[in-house]
């Protein structure tokens, strides 16, 4: 999986490309420690994401969490099989979706 990482003022924005799973989802959660500091916005660009698996979704709720205390989070552009997955997992009504 390739992690881009992207701050503009206190927006960061990360865009995330192949498959967030078991293998790949420690490395997203080192990417993101240390990473909210001064962030009001948190955005992740799913567009080039394939899949997501329980251990990606830990992630996402784990920075929903921090994210709702000190700014907002939204997930961009999620392809049907992974809005599938959160509609599933009740993830679509925690998360903010564009």
């Amino acid at each position: 999986m390739n992690i881009i990482k992207e701050k503009e003022n206190d927006c960061l924005t990360i865009t995330l490309e192949g498959r967030l799973d078991t293998l790949t989802a420690p490395q997203l959660d080192t990417e993101l420690q240390g990473a909210y500091e001064g962030i009001k916005s948190l955005v992740f660009e799913f567009k080039k994401l394939d899949y997501i698996s329980s251990a990606g979704l830990r992630i996402l709720l784990a920075a929903q969490k921090i994210m709702s205390k000190q700014g907002s989070m939204v997930i961009r552009n999620a392809c049907a099989e992974i809005r599938e997955i959160f509609d599933v997992t009740g993830f679509s009504d925690i998360l903010t979706l564009e």
